[in-house]
């Protein structure tokens, strides 16, 4: 990622007098999503650096989109039905359905068939329109 961004890694908080070495974000996704830490995002707990980076962003006028991938047993929480409204609420675009991810059955699941093209699609369709 580094030699492609010129941008390092990163896999924890910076320190507070520490400067950002990352540049601020046209658009941030969130890909592939799991129902744990959509869970995790939409109950406000940003208990690890990328929830946390969205969780900012997203209120600092960053446009967030996340897609999930996640089975539909899963999905059947309650919790997650709630999660999505409470940050589509907040301004992301989450991407489910027949624009964004349809879950699996359980044990169905196909990592390497995931729609990374729809999702990168999405975000170069969102970053036009800002």
């Amino acid at each position: 990622m580094e030699t492609l961004t010129g941008h390092p890694v990163r896999s924890q908080y910076k320190l507070p007098w520490q400067s950002d070495a990352l540049p601020k974000a046209d658009a941030m996704l969130v890909a592939p999503l799991s129902a744990t830490s959509l869970n995790k995002w939409g109950a406000g707990i940003a208990d690890t650096l990328a929830i946390g980076l969205v969780s900012e962003g997203m209120n600092m006028g960053v446009p967030v989109l996340a897609m999930p991938y996640f089975n539909q047993a899963q999905g059947g929480q309650p919790a997650v039905a709630r999660s999505i409204v409470d940050l589509r609420a907040q301004g992301v675009r989450y991407l489910d359905g027949p624009d964004g991810y349809e879950s699996h059955r359980p044990k169905n699941g196909r990592p390497a068939k995931f729609p990374w093209r729809r999702a990168l699609a999405a975000v170069a369709h969102t970053v036009g329109e800002s």
